[in-house]
């Protein structure tokens, strides 16, 4: 197949669009109602959608439920944010991502019609995704929120086969409220009336909100641990049970502690919203789910090629306070070797809250700035957020010296990249 012609790249189209909103984040549904009945409403055409919501979690959830439906044969289409290395990530349409071509097709005729007028990046290509879930068939749309819920561009599905509330805590407080209850105010707002809720273990602040907004609209919830439960066997198959019924899973395919109750919310989802599922593909699922910089284990590349023999190279994009949290629990687990960890951080984030937790399990730890970022964190700043002082924290260059430098120490040993999913998507870059 012919490449696109200069000028007719996807990011090409989509440097025109940011110049329509130079605000990057403004939360409303005015502009996308507007384009979306311009373009003859395709959130009207969509399968059966499954809408997710929540601070962590999501795209973990959204990937279990997408091997689950492939395990089955079916085709599912998958929005995500953001995308780690290439735009296109963002757009999966019965299975396959959206190739380079239709991308730029999509947002060019999605300009055509916007014209002039002021929309956000993320609503206009929000837009052009639906125009291509539209018009792909396919048995599920798997849909995950960018930022918030109420406000969001995803949000205007009037009718889900189900909705899902993953854990909710601090992060984006500067849109979304400065209170955890805030958050959970904001996120709870997609579910629809007589449409079920998939509720995830929450702070009893989030989940009081939960309720009470449930309440309020009708939707009725399956809550975590009282509706349904998920549980790690001893031999780290995954015991899920809801409304009497008992499904044994092999152990997730994503690593982490944490996986176990992402790969629960998926199975409680794929049963609520009816999508029929047989037992074995619901286990071949949680068995088979992939996603890129959630604890993942990159095995060759430049970056990791150059590591000693018994060296690991592993990858997560978690970046708020109760990242940490779970991150702290997995890397608890690898005590037979030491682990360092290679950190950069976006501006606006909880340095500190995010790396408290994982101190204790570091035996050294780098700091980077982002390539590329304008609001990202220096370096400098980041060292200057730890909650106590570290003699075996310094700054580095960039991600491949710091891990090079943290390689020429005695090994064996693992070392972590962490921090973002913009230091890991620039990660995946250079190990590409």
């Amino acid at each position: 197949m012919t490449p696109p012609a200069a000028g007719r790249r996807p990011d090409a189209v989509l440097e025109r669009l940011l110049a329509l909103h130079p605000k990057i984040i403004d939360l409303s549904l005015d502009r996308v109602w507007r384009l979306l009945a311009q373009l003859g409403h395709p959130e009207r055409a969509l399968p059966p959608v499954i809408h997710v919501a929540g601070t962590n979690g999501k795209g973990s959830t959204v990937a279990f439920l997408r091997a689950m439906t492939e395990a089955a044969g079916r085709t599912a289409h998958v929005y995500t944010s953001p995308h780690l290395v290439r735009f296109r990530e963002r757009i999966r349409l019965a299975g396959a991502l959206v190739t380079e071509d239709a991308l730029t097709d999509l947002l060019e005729e999605v300009e055509r019609v916007n014209g002039a007028e002021a929309i956000t990046f993320f609503e206009v290509t929000t837009c052009a995704a639906f125009l291509a879930y539209a018009r792909t068939p396919a048995d599920v749309l798997l849909l995950e929120t960018g930022l918030g819920g109420r406000l969001d561009a995803t949000n205007v599905v009037e009718r889900p086969a189900a909705t899902v509330l993953t854990p909710i805590d601090l992060d984006h407080q500067k849109f979304l409220g400065d209170t955890i209850a805030a958050i959970a105010g904001e996120k709870a707002r997609i579910m629809r009336p007589g449409v079920p809720c998939i509720v995830a273990r929450q702070p009893a602040e989030a989940l009081a909100v939960i309720e009470a907004v449930a309440a309020e609209l009708g939707a009725p919830l399956l809550v975590e641990d009282r509706d349904w439960s998920v549980a790690r066997l001893p031999d780290d198959r995954l015991r899920f049970t809801m409304a009497g019924r008992e499904i044994l899973c092999p152990p997730p395919g994503l690593a982490g502690p944490h996986q176990y109750a992402n790969a629960g919310a998926a199975l409680a989802a794929a049963l609520a919203a009816g999508l029929d599922l047989p037992e074995t593909a619901l286990a071949d699922g949680v068995a088979r789910a992939e996603w890129p910089a959630r604890l993942q284990r990159l095995r060759r590349g430049p970056l990791v090629d150059p590591l000693p023999a018994g060296w690991e190279l592993w990858l997560d994009g978690g970046h708020n306070p109760s990242a940490g949290r779970v991150l702290a629990e997995a890397v608890a687990r690898w005590n037979d070797r030491p682990l360092y960890a290679v950190c950069g951080m976006m501006a606006d984030k909880d340095a500190a809250g995010f790396l408290g937790p994982l101190l204790p399990h570091l035996g050294a730890l780098r700091a980077v700035a982002i390539p590329g970022e304008d609001n990202g964190k220096p370096a400098a700043d980041l060292l200057a957020s730890l909650p106590t002082p570290r003699p075996d924290a310094a700054e580095a260059a960039d991600v491949a010296a710091a891990v090079g430098e943290l390689a020429a120490r005695p090994g064996p040993a693992r070392v972590l990249i962490c921090g973002s999913l913009y230091l890991a998507g620039s990660a995946l870059a250079d190990n590409d």
